[in-house]
């Protein structure tokens, strides 16, 4: 899977974001983005799972779930975008799967 690029900061006393995803193997955000405040860090990662779910629509498809978690500096889990594949059980007769 690949990554969404970062948007780059400078200012120290602007709150660092990190970016994680987890699709059955993690993808830390080692670098980070600098953002206002956590409504901007939420809207960054909507922006970026719409990148990755709009690129990589057929590595998501694939996987059991996948997730962006987003946590502080500190690596304290702010909150999680977890999309999850489900198939209702008409998609697991045998018929519609050799379809």
């Amino acid at each position: 899977m690949r990554r969404v690029p970062a948007r780059s900061g400078g200012s120290h006393d602007v709150p660092r974001y990190h970016f994680n995803i987890l699709d059955g193997v993690c993808l830390p955000d080692t670098e980070g983005t600098e953002l206002p405040d956590w409504q901007a860090a939420r809207l960054e990662a909507i922006r970026r799972a719409g990148a990755v779910l709009k690129d990589d629509a057929r590595s998501v498809a694939v996987g059991d779930d996948w997730r962006i978690e987003v946590t502080d500096h500190t690596g304290l889990v702010l909150f999680q975008m977890t999309f999850l594949m489900i198939e209702s059980p008409v998609m697991r007769r045998d018929d519609l799967r050799r379809s």
